[in-house]
């Protein structure tokens, strides 16, 4: 089965979407299988990351913001602002697809993971999301 999940960001962040990815498989109804989640973006990508405290989502977010920074003055692709080149920088450092299994009808996530939407621009945008399951 194929679906797909669109979220709205308020710019940069990690917003979880695992309920919404969750939705799909529940549609899908397989006992077992892989749920595999691609975004169709290339300045946003996708993670599994801690659900329980903000703080690490929060951590994440600076370490990535360090490592490649808007004022690089070797950027050419700026045209739609200085977080332009940076976003697709991050959604190649990071993931754009995620394969999660599927036990007993469910994500197999841990106890304190998410499924989670990385936005790296800094304003909002509606992000769409293909989700394909296999039994």
């Amino acid at each position: 089965m194929i679906g797909r999940i669109e979220t709205t960001t308020r710019g940069k962040g990690l917003y979880e979407i695992t309920a919404d990815v969750q939705a799909v498989v529940d549609q899908a109804s397989p006992d077992e299988g892989v749920c595999t989640v691609m975004i169709q973006h290339t300045s946003a990508s996708l993670t599994v990351q801690e659900n329980a405290d903000p703080s690490a989502r929060h951590d994440l977010e600076g370490w990535l913001d360090r490592l490649v920074r808007e004022d690089d003055p070797h950027f050419t692709h700026v045209f739609e602002g200085p977080d332009d080149m940076p976003s697709h920088i991050k959604a190649a450092l990071t993931s754009t697809t995620l394969s999660i299994p599927v036990v007993g009808g469910r994500l197999a996530l841990g106890r304190w993971q998410g499924v989670y939407l990385w936005e790296h621009r800094a304003h909002g945008s509606r992000r769409s999301c293909v989700i394909h399951v296999t039994e």
